[in-house]
């Protein structure tokens, strides 16, 4: 008993040290505490200076006086506050001409009632150094109330250190305050703040936005209250991939004591409550935490008058210039704020060539009425809307936040009557990303996440239909869910080689740490065949997957001792990929090396076999910023025909990767075109070409060159050598949108996107007469991301915008000359030249229209190149060049 007394008094006597010194400040009664307060906002670059920035202060008087004391405690105390001699300025010194608010008033900026409302007293209700009340009238403006709460705020302060959670006009924050001889410093943590408004961002870290804030208010306290309080607050957000294109918004608060004078008598009373309502029934408690402020825009263009003056961007010959992702940007703003019947009479007003970029555009919106709008607009039983069809389904998977309700719509769509079984598959397919995109937000359990997690699942099991099972692979492969690893390990042993690609493609996408030891051992078993023989292309994915996945010593071992029993040009193609992991630093370059030093694995024999196979991997950009790589890996059958090409773009930035693009084309059952003997085990191959394309860690539906051997003759004959198209469109990469509440009371609103026009086609070419095939992947693409910052207040708005863009694009294209054995293979991979430019642009405008604008750009041309591959590769192409002329 006699511990447990003792417990309790330390305890007890913890309790008091803790918070019997937490107070605030106290006012004397009947005083008047005379400040001066300014405050102001601005915003530029990062690195800008205060004589470049766009912003605004106001400034005034504030009388502070005590209104009443609860007799039990004086930290509990109702203070009333009253602003007058307002004035509003520019933060920038210019001349008078660029100067929008050179002779104006506060009255004749924020009108008569405004200002009224302004400088009506309100009162605060400060309990412990915290604001527990705030007490104004209902009917004022919310940007008034949201001033005189960011005067409140400055109020705020206990005379002890320590962490606590406070309520102020940011939203409801944990501060840490430390005090020191008559000086506190009061830190906000702004990443912890919780308020009413909250905005969204893109789930693709590299392309996403970071941001970094500050709060900091340092107070000097004399005589028990306030002498002067400073505070500083900074939001830097910039574009994860380049830090350049960034935006700073900078408020700063200062409230200094003038003087003081004798004042009113404190009134009685039983609480804070009852004496604000004696003293005036027209104040309410309205909360201290800011209201939201709706926009007003007059005389913005509607949607249908921005689309009527920007459809000819949208138009496909625009496609590969920067002003199509510019315009599809800014048209989606407009989206945002549309209505469904708005939205649709855009739809129906398009031209048919533009219609299927208006509609990458309306879906990207991801609005519930660019949904509905949508849904209306497109009728999925009708066959002849396969283009639009499949441009909404592609725009959903790229979606930037999608939600359930999305989701759901797909999965309606799925259950209902689809005209074409392309859109069919496409929509399952996509219904695969949204449901990882949505796992990571957290929504796994979602009810409709759930429901279609369970068809996928149960998808490839259900069905004897091998269209359908590579469907339900590919909707798997998208969603990357963890539950999808023992069916993929099941299916990349299947006797049908595309369910063994598509499973084995799948697996290398999971995190090493969800590849289980018996994962590996399936993998093991079909590169080296225990169970049955497997294609060359199947054999090489295994590969993949066992070299990426952490191998061990014995893995890595077995595998360097079968080279030089596989087929030639699978021989050759693994001696590439070591060679390659070596030379590129990758993950397991370090366990090769160490099994390389066993001469009965690494010897002459093995890395001397000959073929045309290669496995190449180079950087394509790097900055301190971010790092784009690429990868090429070629595999060709026994007689010398294409049997995988598969091109990869990854980029990284901030520890974040990305897998931008993929694009792979297979080949097989062409031995019979040039009498040649098929590899063991593709004996018995239909003759097919396709191409399968991954975007933005998005797998796509696949596309079909031929398939049989009829379908071949006749599209041989009748082959224009045009490239086949795979994707195109407009795509949202990045979209954030934020609502950045300042203590001083005003908002800054933060929009970044970027958007990207993109043409990625494909072909394939066979010259029986030249004995030459020739397989091509080009990619034109033009991407704009813009960063706009605005802080609007109704009778003041501020703000820039920062953005750069680009016009690029990227031509791989691997030739074959069978004419003479051994086969010359020439593979190129070429950047051409390409404008790049950056812009910056601030403002300023009133609503009567007088404005302010500074514009600056910069561009420059981007050198082409012609990226390295294998000296064996430069070696054959000069032979194939010198062949050809």
């Amino acid at each position: 008993m006699a511990i447990q007394g003792f417990i309790t008094i330390l305890l007890a006597a913890g309790f008091y040290a803790c918070c019997a010194g937490v107070a605030g400040p106290r006012l004397n009664n009947n005083w008047v505490y005379k400040f001066r307060y300014n405050t102001e906002v601005l915003v530029d670059r990062a690195k800008g200076s205060k004589e470049g920035n766009a912003g605004y202060k106001i400034s005034s008087d504030v009388d502070v006086n005590l209104v009443w004391r609860d007799p039990n405690s004086n930290d509990d105390q109702l203070i009333q506050l009253a602003i007058s001699n307002v004035k509003i300025e520019n933060v920038a010194l210019r001349s008078a001409k660029k100067n929008i608010l050179h002779g104006a008033t506060a009255q004749s900026l924020l009108g008569e009632k405004r200002l009224a409302a302004l400088e009506r007293p309100f009162m605060v209700h400060l309990k412990n150094g915290k604001v527990s009340g705030f007490y104004c009238y209902k009917a004022e403006p919310a940007t008034i109330k949201n001033l005189k709460r960011g005067v409140a705020s400055l109020l705020q302060v206990q005379t002890s250190s320590g962490k606590v959670i406070e309520n102020d006009v940011s939203g409801r924050c944990t501060v840490e305050y430390r005090a020191v001889q008559g000086k506190v410093t009061r830190t906000k943590a702004l990443d912890t703040c919780k308020s009413m408004e909250t905005g969204f961002t893109t789930y693709i870290q590299v392309l996403g936005v970071t941001g970094k804030s500050s709060s900091v208010t340092v107070f000097t306290l004399e005589d028990g209250f306030i002498k002067s309080a400073v505070a500083e607050e900074t939001h830097m957000l910039a574009v994860t991939a380049r830090r350049q294109t960034a935006a700073k918004v900078v408020s700063r608060q200062t409230l200094t004591l003038v003087k003081t004078e004798a004042g009113p008598f404190e009134a009685s009373g039983k609480n804070a409550a009852s004496v604000v309502k004696s003293l005036d029934e027209k104040l309410f408690a309205v909360g201290v935490t800011a209201e939201k402020v709706k926009s007003q825009c007059k005389g913005c263009q509607s949607l249908f008058e921005h689309w009527k003056a920007v459809q000819k961007q949208f138009e496909p010959d625009s496609l590969s210039k920067a002003i199509a992702p510019r315009s599809f940007l800014a048209l989606i703003q407009s989206i945002r704020k549309a209505s469904k019947t708005e939205i649709l009479q855009v739809l129906k007003s398009a031209s048919k060539t533009a219609l299927p970029q208006v509609v990458d555009a309306v879906t990207s919106s991801q609005t519930p009425a660019s949904l509905d709008a949508m849904l209306q607009f497109l009728n999925f039983a009708d066959p002849k809307g396969l283009v639009l069809q499949e441009r909404f389904l592609y725009a959903c998977g790229f979606a930037s936040h999608p939600n359930e309700r999305m989701l759901q719509a797909l999965l309606n769509i799925s259950k209902g009557k689809i005209g074409s079984n392309d859109i069919k598959e496409s929509v399952v397919i996509i219904m695969g990303a949204l449901v990882k995109k949505l796992c990571q937000k957290g929504g796994c359990d979602l009810p409709t996440v759930v429901e279609v997690k369970k068809m996928i699942l149960e998808g490839p099991d259900s069905t004897l239909v091998e269209s359908d099972v590579q469907m339900y692979l590919l909707a798997l492969k998208n969603s990357l869910l963890p539950e999808a690893i023992p069916l993929f390990a099941k299916y990349a042993e299947s006797e049908i080689g595309a369910y063994c690609t598509i499973s084995l493609t799948a697996l290398q996408r999971y995190s090493i740490t969800l590849i289980t030891d018996e994962v590996k051992r399936t993998v093991n078993r079909v590169y080296h065949q225990n169970r049955r023989v497997y294609e060359k292309n199947v054999r090489a994915a295994a590969a993949d997957v066992i070299l990426s996945s952490n191998p061990s010593y014995m893995e890595v071992k077995n595998l360097l001792l079968s080279i030089g029993n596989l087929p030639k040009e699978l021989n050759k193609y693994m001696v590439s990929k070591v060679k390659d992991i070596l030379h590129f630093e990758m993950p397991a370059s370090k366990i090769l090396r160490q099994a390389m030093k066993d001469m009965v694995s690494h010897n002459y024999d093995r890395f001397s076999k000959v073929g045309s196979s290669s496995a190449y991997s180079g950087f394509m950009t790097g900055t301190t910023d971010a790092a784009t790589t690429y990868s090429l890996d070629i595999l060709y059958s026994g007689s010398g025909v294409l049997r995988r090409s598969n091109m990869n773009i990854y980029g990284t930035s901030n520890g974040a990767l990305l897998h931008g693009l993929q694009v792979a084309i297979e080949a097989q059952g062409m031995e019979s075109l040039i009498a040649a003997k098929p590899d063991e085990g593709e004996e018995d191959l239909e003759s097919f070409a396709g191409m399968s394309a991954l975007l933005f860690d998005v797998q796509l539906r696949p596309v079909t060159f031929f398939k049989g051997y009829s379908d071949l003759m006749s599209k041989m004959f009748s082959m224009s050598g045009e490239p086949m198209n795979v994707v195109k469109g407009l795509i949202l990469l990045t979209d954030h949108s934020q609502v950045i509440q300042l203590q001083s009371g005003l908002k800054a609103n933060a929009e970044f996107q970027g958007g990207l026009a993109i043409d990625i086609s494909g072909g394939m070419e066979v010259s029986l007469w030249y004995r030459e095939s020739k397989t091509s992947v080009n990619n034109r693409g033009a991407m704009v991301v813009t960063g706009n910052v605005t802080v609007d207040m109704d009778f003041v708005r501020t703000g820039m915008e920062v953005s750069f863009e680009m016009e690029a694009s990227l031509d791989f294209i691997t030739t074959v000359q069978f004419s003479e054995y051994p086969f010359l293979v020439c593979m190129q991979m070429d950047k051409v030249t390409f404008p790049f430019s950056e812009y910056l642009t601030k403002y300023e405008s009133l609503p009567s229209g007088k404005n302010y604008l500074s514009h600056k750009g910069h561009k420059q041309l981007v050198p082409g190149s012609e990226f390295p591959l294998h000296q064996e590769n430069s070696d054959m192409c000069k032979r194939v060049f010198d062949s050809d002329a």
